[in-house]
């Protein structure tokens, strides 16, 4: 591990937490690619409000992973943010490539980011248990920042 730059955190924990957090991160990469991915395929009515709003939350994405790689590094750990990393330990499958409307895009991703935000309240969790509540906030308010995004894209779907 890289100087510690948080301070009152052991080397055990701060390890433990850099591990929770890389594998966060790859989640959180993972969906924002699924945005991207949805963002240039989809079609149909309400396209451009979608289209829009997806660049939007793609950018609030970034801003997370950049928020848990600096953690990261705070802890003296190494953020990994590599493809070969991200596809190999992201919870989330492919997103499929065969599906162009916008209320299936709109299902799917919604279901992506619930899923990434589950994992995220799981994560607030361990880190409180673990005795580090900066890294739990951090992660209280990427499932925030998650959830919120799921209801702004989630409420383009026509109810069934």
């Amino acid at each position: 591990m890289r100087e510690r730059y948080a301070s009152g955190i052991d080397d055990a924990t701060a390890q433990k937490m850099s591990d929770l957090l890389n594998a966060n991160l790859a989640n959180v990469i993972d969906l924002t690619l699924d945005g991207k991915q949805c963002h240039w395929n989809l079609q149909g009515t309400g396209f451009i409000g979608v289209h829009q709003l997806l660049d939007d939350t793609a950018d609030r994405l970034r801003d997370v992973s950049d928020m848990i790689a600096e953690r990261i590094v705070i802890l003296g750990g190494e953020p990994n943010g590599l493809a070969s990393r991200v596809a190999k330990d992201s919870i989330l499958e492919d997103y499929p490539t065969n599906i162009t409307e916008v209320p299936e895009h709109v299902r799917e991703l919604t279901s992506r980011y619930k899923k990434v935000a589950a994992t995220l309240r799981k994560a607030i969790e361990a880190a409180g248990d673990a005795g580090d509540e900066d890294t739990a906030d951090l992660f209280t308010e990427a499932s925030r920042i998650i959830d919120k995004d799921a209801w702004f894209i989630g409420a383009n779907a026509p109810n069934k």
